[in-house]
């Protein structure tokens, strides 16, 4: 159970030894691989991480509500369907795959990332979150909450911004200043006046 809890501390170390690694000599040919190394290593702490707490949670309901896992149970499936397609933007759009598999070779800024330059962490915490709920686990959710959403947004706002930067330049300066961080903006109409 503390590794559940705990190993996502381990991210902010691995985090910031990455950017100190990225900044020491922040070149396009070791950004690529100091990110192979950083992602596996975060892979591993998530992998440590998540899957005994969702083995817990399979085996540990803490709350019980009438009809919640039937309602929550669509938004588990259209989640998912949502953390796949952003993978499948990404493979389409940045020849890419997540978690250093395969580094994109073009930066990823439309459809799902035309509103959101993070849309994969978007939908995999709705899904975990939707999962949790499915489950009827109090303590998976606040484990989400508590410890693993703080370490991944930590991870994507001091290593993999810098990362992206040194990789993509201008373009992806360009992209982070029009496009929100996490959270989608809706797109306004204006109306011209006469």
């Amino acid at each position: 159970m503390v590794q559940i809890w705990v190993g996502p501390l381990l991210a902010f170390p691995i985090s910031w030894s990455g950017r100190k690694a990225l900044e020491a000599d922040p070149r396009v040919e070791r950004a690529e691989s100091v990110n192979v190394v950083v992602h596996y290593a975060m892979m591993i702490v998530l992998g440590c991480s998540l899957f005994p707490a969702v083995r817990a949670l399979l085996r540990l309901p803490t709350i019980t509500l009438p009809g919640l896992r039937h309602l929550v149970w669509g938004l588990v499936v259209l989640t998912g369907v949502a953390t796949f397609l952003t993978v499948l933007n990404l493979a389409l759009r940045g020849l890419g795959a997540p978690f250093a598999v395969k580094l994109s070779t073009r930066l990823a800024t439309d459809w799902m990332y035309a509103r959101t330059r993070n849309p994969m962490v978007l939908c995999t915490f709705a899904w975990f979150l939707c999962l949790g709920v499915w489950h009827q686990s109090v303590w998976f959710v606040l484990l989400l909450a508590v410890s693993v959403t703080p370490w991944w947004i930590y991870f994507v706002k001091i290593y993999e911004e810098r990362e992206l930067e040194i990789r993509f330049g201008a373009a992806y300066k360009e992209y982070r200043a029009r496009t929100s961080f996490l959270w989608p903006r809706i797109a306004h109409r204006r109306t011209h006046e006469p």
